[in-house]
């Protein structure tokens, strides 16, 4: 009896590990993505400006599709490799027959960096060899900072130090790989399934850290009256994961998006080491060795050689990062023309491609050989003392009669001329979006040949009106079309020019190696 009741009492204790056990979810790992199409929105507010490369600013809407197999019951099923930036309230699991349950984003990514954060007021072990001796000698050591700015250890003695101070080759090594740390960005789900099946997943979500420009070449025909125009479309992928083989889209125009806090990033960082002058380090030399960290044998290899894919390249002498270099621009035929998605425009990009981590990557936006131009000089009227150069400007008519016609998303342009046979850059322009039969302006830069002055008159105080006197000059041997732009109300109103809301377009021929002038009475009070 005595022995009856002790086993009875004995599974009586166990019975709620057994039920934990049994109701502890299967892990369900989906490693690669079948298909994936990436489609980047422009950053909001960069305007005409460079692309942040270390963050861009804008985002992406990125779809992928997998495959995984689910066993019956509940289970956790990890989407490794999303993207970095990937907002998961933005998070769509499609083709699940019975459900999503809840969702998680593993922010913490295996890096160098990560490891060291990771184990903070932990212990780990320090590994010296002596370059004379051979001898390797191992200590444990508590991290007591890092891993901005350097890492801090306390050895056993009490004292401390920085790694990779002490003139010698220095390790660190870890016990384990923390549970909370991944080798790739990794989506969480839980989900329940009434039975054990192989299934096709479409994931859905946004993810910051993306951001495209256009970019055009414009080379001056020798009449000077065509360009020949081709464009490009830069893609840069801030974040650690690639999309190989990727459908690409990009989206002009600018939307409406709502504020959302900045998320964690991934990584902490890249794993800087500094030293500081003191008598015991600088009593050695410091060897061009960067530290190596190695793990003990639960550590898996394959997620350290994830570390090494994934990092971006460090140089210890001087503590920077630097960005891979782009992939060599590739030069297929443009993508078709823009399509409508509301008031945007939807660029398709009609091949597969490699959207590649930490890079940009350049496809073909249009070619068109003979553009017509005009060239012009521009400025806006304002009162000046001492004659001012006027603005170069090239401007083309966005239609399909002067060998154009496409909706053309905003970036800067880059106008080349052919002088004695050598192709030489005449200046650059930004430009906005501009849609089809739309003007297109490209202010390439100041010429000192054509300048104007402007003078206001005196007038008195109770005087209705006020005079301007310009005087335009052309130091140039051939003809200067001047476009000036003035910004008020002009008495009496002429008959023949351009009305831009409130201001008039001033349009003339200046001939060359000449000058002109002309008088404007500018109306100050309503009658």
């Amino acid at each position: 009896m005595r022995g009856a009741f002790l086993l009875a009492w004995i599974a009586a204790l166990l019975a709620p590990v057994s039920a934990r056990a049994q109701a502890e979810p299967a892990i369900v790992v989906s490693a690669n993505i079948d298909e994936a199409a990436v489609t980047v929105y422009r950053a909001p507010n960069r305007g005409g400006g460079a692309i942040n490369p270390n963050w861009p600013q804008g985002f992406a809407f990125i779809t992928e599709t997998r495959t995984v197999a689910l066993p019956a019951g509940t289970s956790v099923l990890r989407f490794e490799g999303v993207a970095e930036g990937l907002l998961p309230e933005t998070a769509v699991v499609s083709g699940l027959p019975d459900g999503v349950t809840e969702k998680n984003r593993d922010a913490r990514l295996l890096t160098p960096a990560g490891l060291v954060d990771a184990y903070l007021k932990r212990s780990v072990t320090l590994r010296r060899t002596n370059r004379a001796t051979g001898k390797v000698v191992e200590q444990q050591a508590v991290i007591q900072a890092g891993p901005n700015g350097g890492v801090i250890l306390q050895n056993a003695a009490g004292g401390f130090e920085a790694l990779a101070c002490s003139g010698l080759p220095e390790r660190m090594l870890y016990p384990r790989v923390p549970k909370d740390l991944s080798a790739k960005p990794t989506l969480s789900i839980l989900v329940d399934s009434k039975a054990a099946r192989t299934l096709t997943l479409q994931l859905l979500y946004l993810a910051e850290g993306f951001d495209w420009a256009a970019n055009y070449v414009a080379d001056r025909g020798s009449d000077g009256k065509t360009l020949g125009l081709t464009g490009w479309i830069t893609v840069a992928n801030g974040g650690v994961t690639s999309f190989p083989g990727a459908q690409l889209n990009v989206i002009a125009g600018r939307l409406n998006k709502v504020h959302s806090p900045p998320l964690p990033r991934s990584t902490p960082g890249p794993l800087i080491l500094r030293c500081w002058p003191m008598d015991i380090t600088s009593s050695h030399p410091l060897w061009e060795l960067p530290p190596i960290i190695e793990f003990e044998e639960e550590f898996r290899m394959d997620a350290a050689e994830d570390v090494v894919v994934t990092g971006s390249r460090i140089d210890r002498r001087e503590g920077l990062m630097y960005l891979p270099a782009p992939a060599p621009a590739i030069a297929p035929p443009p993508p078709p023309p823009a399509e409508d998605l509301g008031d945007l425009k939807f660029y398709r990009v009609p091949f597969r491609v490699d959207v590649s981590a930490k890079g940009q990557k350049q496809v073909a936006l249009l070619a068109k050989d003979k553009v017509a131009v005009e060239q012009l000089y521009a400025a806006t009227l304002y009162q000046n003392n001492q004659p001012q150069p006027l603005m170069m400007r090239l401007r083309v008519q966005n239609r399909e009669a002067d060998g154009l016609g496409l909706a053309l998303p905003a970036g800067t342009a880059a106008v080349f001329e052919t002088i004695g046979g050598q192709r030489l850059l005449v200046g650059e322009a930004a430009i906005g979006d501009k849609a089809k039969d739309e003007r297109v302006d490209y202010d390439i830069g100041q010429s000192p040949a054509v300048q104007f002055r402007a003078v206001v008159q005196e007038r008195g105080a109770k005087d209705a009106y006020q005079t301007w006197q310009v005087t335009l000059t052309n130091a140039r041997p051939f003809d200067a079309e001047v476009e000036m732009l003035i910004p008020f109300a002009i008495d009496p109103a002429p008959e023949d020019w351009e009305r831009r809301g409130s201001s008039w377009v001033w349009r003339v021929r200046v001939p060359a190696n000449d000058s002109l002038a002309q008088s404007f009475r500018q109306k100050l009070k309503d009658d």
